[in-house]
């Protein structure tokens, strides 16, 4: 009886273990729709906020009573239940490369759009350079008008007013003409002077000694002389020289008080210019200087 005993409790326990695992797996199968709806309710609140916009992976489901207490999990299991994270990181992988190219392309538009913002302002630099040069040009070529302008009125303001710049006086004997060497030797210095120039006039007086209109045509004739030379040897434009025959006409001496009277002939030359030179001098500069700009180097 005892023997019997042993051997039906263990057959009662196998035989109660597929009615256990039934109870367990339909009561399993009961409570899984909750949570599959609790699962899904949550994962589309959350849905949202994931960065591929899918839900997230739910639970790995339990396939019956052997499937939790199976310790030996076959390679199709494991693959199928592998599967649905290997999709999702390949997915992130995908997101990931996505996001990169992305970022690469803002960066590259946003360096190319600093390199043509710096260009333009080196560009926008060099017109301001340029600009400041071209009104510092401007403002030095009106100074230069108006100095020449200042120097012309000045000149046109004084255009009848010579000044003595040379003089010298040639003697004649008694009742010669001829000059000497020497007389065209100061002729020729004062007349040198003058070459290229303009502004300029010779004042001739011839004086003699005598009385008279003889003493008035001699010194004429000697004046005469002198022009000639000037004329004739140097080219001196006859419209430049004003020549009067003063006869015996006193003399000027050192003393204001006291006149003089002379003997023989003698002619005084006087070289009178104005500033009429002095501003073809200026005006001529900045000419000479552009044309040895132009010169090839």
């Amino acid at each position: 009886m005892n023997h019997r005993l042993i051997i039906a409790l263990p057959l009662a326990a196998v035989l109660a273990l597929p009615a256990l695992a039934q109870t367990t797996s339909s009561s399993q199968d009961q409570s899984q729709p909750a949570a599959t709806q609790q699962a899904q309710s949550s994962s589309t609140d959350s849905s949202t906020g994931n960065a591929t916009g899918k839900a997230p992976l739910a639970a790995p489901s339990r396939e019956g009573f052997w499937g939790r207490v199976n310790p030996f999990a076959r390679k199709k299991y494991v693959q199928r239940q592998t599967e649905p994270i290997r999709d999702r990181v390949n997915e992130l992988d995908e997101l990931t490369s996505a996001n990169s190219k992305q970022i690469k392309d803002v960066d590259s538009r946003a360096t190319a759009g600093i390199k043509l913002a710096s260009d333009k302002a080196n560009e926008a630099d060099q017109h301001a350079i340029d600009a400041g040069n071209k009104a510092t040009a401007a403002q030095q070529s009106a100074q230069q008008v108006t100095s020449r302008v200042q120097n012309v009125e000045t000149v046109v303001s004084n255009i009848d007013q010579y000044k003595a710049s040379n003089q010298t006086e040639i003697r004649f004997r008694s009742g010669q003409t001829v000059l000497s060497k020497d007389a065209k030797d100061a002729l020729d210095q004062m007349a040198t002077s003058v070459k290229g120039q303009r502004g300029y006039i010779f004042e001739v007086q011839g004086f003699s000694s005598g009385k008279g209109q003889t003493a008035i045509t001699t010194s004429q004739k000697m004046a005469e002389s002198v022009v000639r030379y000037l004329v004739l040897t140097h080219d001196i434009p006859v419209y430049r020289i004003y020549l009067v025959g003063m006869g015996n006409a006193p003399v000027a001496s050192d003393d204001a008080s006291k006149t003089k009277r002379i003997n023989g002939g003698r002619v005084e030359i006087s070289l009178l210019k104005n500033d009429l030179e002095q501003l073809s001098s200026n005006g001529s500069a900045p000419a000479m200087s552009t044309d040895q700009a132009q010169q090839p180097k």
